[in-house]
């Protein structure tokens, strides 16, 4: 089956070719060679995410031999399918280019083909190894100029050069520098440079993340998603714009690039939208952000989401779950902005869809929903009870359980029409909500086999991914036949065509992943320059100064950073660079406030402020993809997007002060409840201050009011905290007795003080997050990775694990323990949700008010 992609008109195809895939379109054997590279690239990756090296004892790598494979076959393909200049051949590939694409293969491949020789000479690498090491740096920066553009490739070069001109430069900014030797050994013969933890998870995670997505969008999954969206929004007011940010969320949980979003459902919804009355500028924005915000939503998030496993220390799942409320927020968010754009003008719908009474059609989705929660439910009970009684034949079991669904889904499938290819931009029809679900139900098997795997078995990422893309291959294959045999039908080619596709998903998944593999590896020279010269220390005192002390004014600055790299400098750098320099700063200055901020408050900060760069004026690929469908200017499409971004611009502030917002410190359903529905409401009434519109347009006094609303259900503990301290202190020698107490996965805070290496003394506040409850409070403390040492009165620090969540958290060996603070018996801050929601009310009443007056002076 033909992707989104392919649907689109040929400019935008090349647009999407030459941000994600590569530019040049080879044929006859060349283009044989590419497509051959690319499917055994698939196979390679596929392989290695699988369980089967180590069942049957073959094939199986380490990290750093699969490293150099993956980093081998995106080099190669880098140099075959992006052409050196615009003005370069595009339908063949220059003799030039192949050289240097063997070149390039051979360097990237050159640490797994003579590990053994490399590794008897660590430290010390003869001519050729240099020789090796500086054509593949070279190499990869000329490939990162064609595939990912020449800032990141720029950035990279300023890195290196500072590694050699340290004596040379400014005292704040001076080291003492390193040879061409240790530069170019260090980057490429170890595993700090470039062959680091992004390149890792670039082989061992991403891909097959990016495999899964691109195999879901070749068998009709993102097709299916874009007209379930139709059929259940598209008749509404202002549907075109709803329907894309509804399919925009949907495509998100499976892709993570911006550009191809934008392009697989712009060229539909934008059009759409342009024809209900947005306009092609507002138009333009609504489908970018709807795209882009497809990067931050579980569960396949973008490629940088990957790498917070490695930096944070904590499973993906735990991300996942972190992430979710405020990816489903910035989705209500716009989705109620396009309602108050389609107030605002007056929009009628385009599709005139048959009148059910009210009763009828709330009747109808409580029953949906309903019935829906019953059915997950079900499975989820009926597959933990199949694993607690079966035990070791429980996977079998779970198996069968799976082919029937699939095998249920394919029937009811069979039984309703078969999904359009596309929308009628022309003259759009409206859909039947549940038939149009009901035809693609077997869509949500791999996605729910992913979650499964991910959330509840908690397997690893690439291994819950693998078994997704096992389910998604059985489907691709098989979904033709099986539909046309329920229906009493044969047809020739219907098997054929599946594999055809399966085919097609593994070329398409190596091919978006060309940039992805170069980016992590270039990533990987900043890196590895930072730990060479120690730039991490000299950036902290940098980033302290600019701060003075504020965690808020750092955290502009960090925000103001990420915006400023991102104009040119994808996601995954982006986050690489910034989290590695700034992250770890902003939690000690939080620290040394008082402030307990969660490490992966600070990395999901960064994360989604480099996002933003996908859509900040002057250069945001994805607004240019979407200004050349809406005909509009980029710039303007850029402003108009950034002003919708704004409610997902305040959340990663709430989340810094409110751990909350990431479902941190949410202890019981009754409090998750609160949170939610508090937060979600905040998120509406803040686009209704953003747009001046909540039924009307807003007074003065009504938009103050209703800010004041948003502050008291985003920060209650602000308020709170003025009136009732959280914590009392208590004596540091009852830490053992506060560890035993505290219920299961709480965590204990203390407040040490000592001096840093510098001469400076420092007192910081730290939590150490604990495991299951035990009698012990000692061993409570160990098991999280501290060992604390009694002397008297007075407690220190004896001891901190490596890796562990105490050495995540800021403690420091040797210091003090001068103090352990308590919950106090406070109320809960949830009480001020009360007046917010008076105050929303009152803002309501006021607004109605002048509503049905409007109302009886028209008629």
């Amino acid at each position: 089956m033909s992707t989104d992609i392919e649907k689109a008109p040929e400019a935008l195809q090349q647009l999407v070719a030459d941000s994600d895939t590569g530019g040049r379109k080879p044929t006859g054997l060349t283009a044989g060679i590419v497509f051959a590279a690319s499917l055994l690239w698939a196979l390679f990756q596929f392989w290695y995410a699988s369980p089967l090296p180590f069942e049957l004892g073959f094939g199986i790598l380490n990290d750093t031999e699969a490293r150099a494979i993956h980093l081998a076959f995106a080099l190669f393909l880098a140099f075959l399918a992006w052409p050196a200049f615009k003005g370069s051949p595009r339908r063949y590939v220059p003799v030039a280019d192949w050289v240097l694409a063997l070149l390039a293969a051979f360097a990237g491949a050159y640490i797994m083909l003579f590990y053994a020789e490399l590794a008897t000479r660590p430290g010390q690498p003869n001519t050729v190894d240099i020789a090796v090491a500086f054509a593949g740096l070279v190499l990869l920066l000329e490939a990162t100029r064609r595939a990912v553009g020449w800032p990141m490739a720029a950035l990279a070069t300023i890195f290196l050069a500072y590694c050699l001109l340290g004596p040379w430069l400014p005292e704040v900014l001076a080291h003492k520098g390193a040879s061409v030797n240790r530069l170019l050994s260090h980057m490429w013969l170890t595993t700090e440079g470039v062959y680091g933890i992004a390149l890792g998870v670039s082989a061992g995670t991403i891909f097959v993340y990016v495999l899964f997505g691109a195999l879901l969008d070749r068998a009709g999954g993102g097709n299916y998603m874009m007209q379930v969206s139709f059929a259940a929004l598209g008749h509404l007011r202002g549907g075109p714009a709803k329907v894309a940010v509804v399919s925009s969320a949907l495509n998100g949980m499976i892709s993570g690039s911006s550009v191809s979003n934008v392009v697989s459902g712009g060229i539909f919804t934008i059009p759409l939208m342009k024809k209900a009355g947005y306009g092609g500028v507002k138009a333009g924005a609504i489908e970018t952000m709807s795209s882009v915000n497809g990067q931050i939503m579980p569960p396949v998030m973008g490629a940088a989401a990957f790498l917070m496993v490695e930096y944070v220390g904590i499973p993906y799942s735990d991300i996942v779950k972190h992430a979710f409320l405020p990816a489903t927020l910035s989705y209500i968010g716009l989705l109620y902005i396009v309602h108050l754009e389609a107030l605002k003008l007056g929009m009628n719908p385009i599709v005139n869809a048959e009148p059910k009474p009210w009763r009828v059609r709330i009747m109808r989705n409580l029953i949906g929903i309903a019935g829906s929660i019953a059915v997950v439910c079900a499975l989820y009970y009926l597959l933990q009870g199949i694993d607690a009684v079966l035990g070791a034949a429980a996977p079998y079991a779970t198996a069968a359980v799976v082919v029937g669904l699939y095998l249920f889904s394919i029937f009811q499938a069979a039984r309703s029409p078969d999904l359009p290819d596309d929308i009628d931009v022309d003259n759009p029809k409206p859909l039947q909500t549940w038939p149009t679900v009901r035809a693609g139900l077997h869509y949500l098997m791999p996605i729910g086999v992913l979650i499964w795997c991910l959330m509840v078995e908690e397997m690893s990422p690439a291994l819950s991914a693998f078994w997704a893309v096992v389910v998604l291959v059985v489907l691709m294959a098989t979904q033709r036949p099986l539909i046309e045999m329920f229906r009493g039908q044969r047809s020739e080619g219907a098997w054929t065509s599946g594999l055809r596709s399966v085919v097609d998903g593994f070329n398409d998944g190596s091919r978006n992943m060309i940039g992805i593999g170069v980016a992590t590896a270039t990533a990987g020279i900043i890196v590895g320059a930072i730990t060479l010269t120690g730039l991490g220390l000299r950036m902290t005192e940098f980033v302290e100064f600019v701060a003075q002390g504020n965690v808020m004014a750092m955290l502009l600055f960090i925000a103001f950073v990420c915006l400023v790299l991102g104009l040119g400098v994808p996601t995954t750098a982006n986050y690489v660079l910034v989290a590695t320099l700034m992250a770890p700063v902003v939690v000690e200055l939080g620290a040394q406030s008082g402030l307990i901020i969660p490490l992966i408050a600070v990395h999901l900060f960064v994360f989604y402020y480099g996002i933003m760069g996908d859509i900040t004026p002057p250069v945001g690929l994805a607004t240019f993809a979407a200004a050349a469908i809406s005909g509009e200017d980029s710039i303007k499409t850029g402003i108009q997007g950034s002003v919708y971004a704004l409610r997902t611009v305040i959340l990663p502030f709430i989340w810094i002060f409110n751990p909350q917002l990431l479902l941190i410190n949410v202890h019981t359903t009754g409090e998750l409840i609160r949170v939610v529905l508090a937060c979600t409401l905040a998120t509406l009434v803040f686009a209704a201050v953003t747009m001046n519109w909540f039924r009307v347009k807003n007074r003065w006094w009504e938009a103050l009011a209703l800010a004041v609303a948003v502050v008291l259900l985003f920060r209650p503990d602000f308020f709170m905290d003025r009136l009732h301290p959280e914590y009392r202190d208590v004596p540091a020698a009852q830490v053992f007795d506060v560890a035993r107490d505290r219920p299961s996965n709480d965590r204990v805070v203390m407040v040490i003080k000592g001096t840093t290496i510098e001469g400076d003394d420092v007192t910081k506040t730290v939590a150490l997050q604990l495991g299951e409850a035990s009698p012990d409070g000692r061993k409570r403390l160990m098991d999280a990775g501290l060992q604390l040492v009694p002397l008297g009165d007075t407690v220190q620090i004896g001891a901190i694990k490596f890796g562990t969540a105490a050495a995540k958290s800021g403690f420091e060996q040797g210091w003090d323990v001068s103090a352990i603070k308590v919950p106090t018996d406070r109320p809960t801050p949830h009480w001020f949700y009360l007046p917010a929601l008076l105050l929303v009310a009152l803002v309501w009443w006021s607004q109605g008010r002048r509503l049905t007056a409007t109302h009886r002076a028209s008629a």
